[in-house]
């Protein structure tokens, strides 16, 4: 768990990028502990869920191939 001493709460990036990353931060003075900050646990970001491109894909092209890459190069190539 990660500490702070009060002297260092000036430095509040650090301060803020572990309570983002949900860990407790322990606040000291003279390495004595007078507390805990805690997270909230309504702030921390979950992960986005990433759509099923592939599913996505499939339903609205089914099992078609779609030679887009091939028709690029030749356009590429006739052009030059």
């Amino acid at each position: 768990m990660p500490s702070v001493n009060l002297r260092e709460l000036r430095n509040t990036r650090q301060l803020k990028a572990w309570l983002r990353a949900g860990q407790t931060v322990e606040l000291r003075e003279r390495n004595r502990v007078l507390g805990r900050i805690v997270p909230d646990p309504m702030q921390l970001k979950r992960p986005a869920q990433l759509p099923d491109w592939e599913a996505r894909r499939k339903k609205i092209f089914g099992d078609r191939m779609i030679p887009i890459v091939e028709d690029l190069i030749e356009e590429r190539n006739s052009r030059y």
